[in-house]
């Protein structure tokens, strides 16, 4: 199947070749699809996870293996369909065959994209870190929270600081502008890193994923459209 990525509301999309990356952990939870194969991942003690589908819980530290064709998913954690998967697989890395025919399309019909039932104050927070401006303190004050409060709110109900989930959204406004054809410095820019070499970075941490394996399969998918 042809290689593509595709950024959706709260998930993202990846299918193509991977290589053995090291350890990494993300605000999203994973699910990764073999093509061809089963997709093997190695979690933190070295134990090795093969099967047709994985389910990669936020935070977990796991690092997937070189496959010439892999289908990962990454789910924003705050939605209905991440509240699915975390009844039904916990924490860590679990298999999840039910998921082998996953598509797209099913995503928003499962509930990606609706936010489930966090604190309403949270929620606010969440939609209002799209600005980079924003601090701490300022989100605090704005939903009558202290911001130890609001930090402790995020990691009960998240399970990863508030800096760990801007950083996420901050790789998806980054990947939408790849996606309407900006360069890797102003795709950068336009979602407020440094510059090209820290959102390099920030991608590799948080997702296993760098913009040299993504601009190729955009460059494909351009030229399929033409």
């Amino acid at each position: 199947m042809d290689s593509r990525f595709v950024v959706g509301e709260g998930f993202a999309v990846y299918r193509g070749a991977t290589s053995t990356g090291h350890l990494h952990r993300h605000a999203a939870f994973q699910i990764a699809v073999g093509g061809h194969e089963e997709v093997a991942i190695v979690d933190a003690s070295g134990t090795m996870h093969q099967a047709a589908a994985l389910v990669v819980a936020p935070m977990a530290p796991h690092s997937l293996q070189a496959s010439p064709d892999v289908l990962t998913y990454f789910i924003e954690p705050h939605c209905v369909f991440a509240d699915g998967l975390r009844e039904r697989h916990g924490t860590g890395i679990t298999a999840a065959p039910e998921l082998r025919d996953l598509r797209e399309e099913d995503l928003s019909r499962a509930g990606v994209g609706q936010y489930s039932q966090l604190d309403p104050r949270l929620v606010r927070t969440l939609n209002a870190l799209s600005d980079r401006s924003a601090s701490l303190p300022s989100l605090a004050a704005d939903v009558g929270l202290s911001p130890q409060r609001l930090r402790a709110l995020a990691r009960s109900q998240l399970g990863m600081p508030l800096a760990r989930w801007k950083v996420w959204t901050r790789l998806l406004r980054a990947a939408e502008a790849l996606l309407a054809g900006q360069s890797l410095a102003e795709a950068a820019s336009t979602a407020g890193f440094s510059d090209q070499a820290h959102l390099t970075r920030q991608m590799r941490e948080m997702m296993g994923l760098t913009p040299a394996m993504i601009l190729p399969v955009l460059r494909d998918q351009s030229l399929r459209a033409t």
